[in-house]
């Protein structure tokens, strides 16, 4: 049996749909239904079972699944990079992950988890996985951080396969129910769809007004890369998730507009028509804002991961349109 945590959720619904496709259909959905629109995103998928976070632990650590599970690929979190609530992302982002990494030493278990680009900080020393690029700006961050380190800690004397993947920003299909920590992509395209224009920051860290830059990623691609790891079970230790490219929010909106009207306009054009409009940005997000993310995917590749990642123009393009058919 493969358990995914979140399973619900954005990534880990379609990290489900996935591993049915490759025929696999023992799986246990782990997920917290408080936001009980996110059973949707589990519909069209083949599970054994689901449980709520806090009963799985509790059957956890009661020795009810000893011997039961072949991996398990924990995507779970507060993925919420403006709480506040320290006690609670510690508890949801380091306690809970450190608990499933505990259990799945004593099992022998292979554990793949969701970390995250917010370890990096404003990315100053840049996108590599060593110490020195680290540096969290909000609790999320810190949360993603401190786990990491554990893991680091633990790998040499690791029983089983562990794989941390550092997500940048991911978009695509099965995200409504995150509210305003959907992506860009997302926001953007219900902008236009109901104000006709898409609404990005004026400039900041030396980019100009929407240029500030990201490492935009496909929920699809993401998915990838975790089925990859799982299918080489040697393969140990953290990696980046993201393209190793990075696109501007001008690019992301001009994507979304242009998908919506069927044309190709460059970002410029389209702010001189007053469809992309740049606002100020809120005073509690200024100083915590990462102006420039670019995934270093050279030790993914080394891995021997081939697959191509979709641009965002070719991304959100087909996001796009799968959203203004729903």
């Amino acid at each position: 049996m493969h358990v995914v945590t979140g399973a619900a959720g954005f990534i880990g619904s379609r990290l489900v749909a996935a591993l049915n496709r490759q025929g696999i259909t023992e799986i246990l959905a782990v997920d917290n239904l408080e936001k009980a629109d996110k059973f949707r995103n589990l519909v069209g998928c083949e599970i054994e079972d689901y449980l709520d976070k806090r009963e799985f632990l509790a059957r956890l650590e009661a020795g009810q699944f000893d011997g039961e599970v072949d991996a398990v690929l924990h995507q779970g979190a507060c993925s919420d990079t403006m709480a506040t609530d320290g006690r609670y992302v510690m508890d949801n982002n380091y306690g809970y992950s450190r608990a499933l990494l505990d259990w799945c030493h004593e099992e022998e278990v292979p554990f793949v988890y969701a970390s995250s680009a917010a370890v990096y900080g404003a990315g100053r020393n840049g996108f590599r996985v060593v110490r020195e690029c680290e540096g969290p700006l909000n609790v999320y961050g810190y949360s993603k951080f401190l786990f990491d380190q554990l893991v680091r800690r633990r790998l040499p004397g690791r029983s089983a396969q562990i794989v941390g993947l550092r997500y940048f920003n991911v978009y695509g299909p099965n995200e409504a129910h995150k509210g305003r920590m959907a992506s860009v992509a997302f926001h953007a395209f219900h902008q236009f769809r109901t104000e006709g224009r898409v609404k990005l920051f004026v400039g900041s860290g030396g980019y100009g007004d929407g240029e500030q830059q990201r490492d935009f990623i496909h929920v699809d691609d993401v998915v990838a890369v975790n089925l990859h790891f799982l299918e080489r079970r040697e393969l140990s230790g953290i990696w980046n998730c993201g393209t190793g490219r990075a696109q501007t929010f001008n690019e992301v909106a001009a994507a979304v507009i242009n998908a919506a009207r069927s044309t190709r306009a460059a970002p410029a054009e389209l702010a001189a028509q007053k469809l992309i409009e740049y606002i100020p940005f809120p005073p509690q997000l200024a100083p915590k804002y990462q102006s420039h993310t670019e995934a270093d995917m050279a030790p993914l590749r080394e891995t021997g991961f081939e697959g191509e990642f979709l641009t965002v123009q070719q991304g959100v393009d087909a996001y796009a349109k799968e959203l203004a058919q729903s």
